[in-house]
């Protein structure tokens, strides 16, 4: 794994990654796809890789959606009881992969008609997990554009973890507290992660001008109703409380779990411009998580995170052949490909984390300023 400081190579030169692990870099751009990733695209569309299968996506709405189900006859079969806290835990668990449905419709990955999708999106996002889709997908859009881009991903931007030590600087005292120990914090913290995302839907919807805004407040809002209507009339006050206490950390923790090991710890670029052209940008910031059924089930399908990014467009169920096509490619143009097994991409994001925050614990002056 590279260094956690942020490096600015000059085109045409070497970038060291790992001891004799090396890529040549070209001309940057930040308007298209390279030449290497075209002759990289036309292998992907030759095998038709980035066709729709209307058919699968309805199996996977249909797997989900007896999820839900299942967790919904449990909560009200239980009734009061103590007994509710697995079920909540197994709903929060669901409101992620209901994520990963919203996810595919933003990318045009699942349906051909726009009208299906959108039915889909706004169902899963706005009305069951209570996240505004518009934002969603304007934000996750400009974070595909340029990952790991301390000044335009704005994944980097709401995160109170640091990428690189300048951060430091711009956080508050209790932030810098948890930059100082994020290694251990950032996993712990991953409780609140329901709960941000439900605050920014908030803040965001308070916007005027949100494409509609007021079908997304509605929803929202209906949710709300709904959801604490259904909690506080089934379980005791206390129960109720824990309920969604306990729904929203499982939501966070797996959640955040699983969106942790894509970037965090691969390439940093700073900057007015891009200094990656589009293939070596989504390749050298992205991480995989080496597959099998679960682990595919677990992660949506976003354990191809180089893919994903290399292909937003394609449909889950072809990210596993275009995982072969393009370590193959990067192999035969020296790019490095990173693929690690499960507990490695935790072990690396937990080391980058820590070394990238090291100056923060060792220079008293930083600590002062604290």
């Amino acid at each position: 794994m590279q260094s956690p400081h942020i490096t600015e190579t000059p085109t045409g030169s070497v970038r060291t990654l790992d001891p004799g692990l090396a890529v040549a870099t070209g001309q940057a751009s930040s308007k298209g796809a390279s030449a290497t990733f075209a002759e990289l695209l036309k292998r992907v569309k030759a095998e038709g890789l980035l066709d729709l299968d209307p058919r699968y996506d309805y199996r996977r709405l249909a797997l989900n959606l007896a999820l839900i189900g299942a967790g919904l006859a449990a909560f009200f079969l239980i009734g009061a009881s103590w007994w509710q806290m697995p079920v909540a835990v197994w709903m929060g668990l669901c409101g992620v992969q209901s994520a990963y449905m919203w996810h595919e419709v933003g990318h045009k990955a699942m349906f051909r008609d726009k009208r299906i999708g959108t039915l889909v999106a706004y169902f899963h996002a706005n009305f069951f997990s209570g996240v505004s889709y518009a934002w969603w997908v304007n934000h996750h859009n400009r974070h595909h554009s340029h990952p790991n881009h301390i000044s335009l991903d704005p994944d980097i931007g709401r995160r109170t973890a640091i990428f690189d030590i300048k951060q430091y600087a711009s956080r508050t005292r209790t932030g810098r507290f948890i930059v100082r120990h994020q290694r251990v914090l950032f996993f712990v913290l991953l409780v609140l992660e329901g709960y941000k995302m439900e605050k920014t839907t908030v803040k965001e919807l308070s916007k005027s001008g949100t494409k509609h805004r007021w079908l997304e407040i509605e929803l929202v809002l209906l949710r709300a109703a709904v959801y604490l209507t259904a909690v506080f009339w089934v379980l005791t006050p206390l129960q109720a409380v824990a309920f969604i206490l306990v729904q929203h950390a499982a939501l966070g923790v797996y959640f955040g779990l699983m969106f942790a090991p894509n970037h965090k710890g691969m390439e940093v670029r700073d900057g007015e411009k891009e200094s990656l052209d589009w293939l070596e940008r989504q390749v050298l910031t992205s991480r995989n998580i080496r597959p099998n059924w679960w682990i595919n089930f677990l992660y949506g399908g976003l354990n191809y995170q180089i893919e994903h990014h290399l292909f937003p467009t394609m449909p889950q169920k072809n990210l596993g052949r275009a995982r072969e096509l393009t370590r193959e490619y990067c192999a035969e143009r020296g790019i490095p490909y990173l693929e690690v097994g499960f507990w490695e991409s935790y072990r690396q994001v937990a080391t980058f984390l820590h070394d990238v925050s090291a100056p923060t614990r060792a220079d008293k002056r930083l600590n002062a300023a604290a």
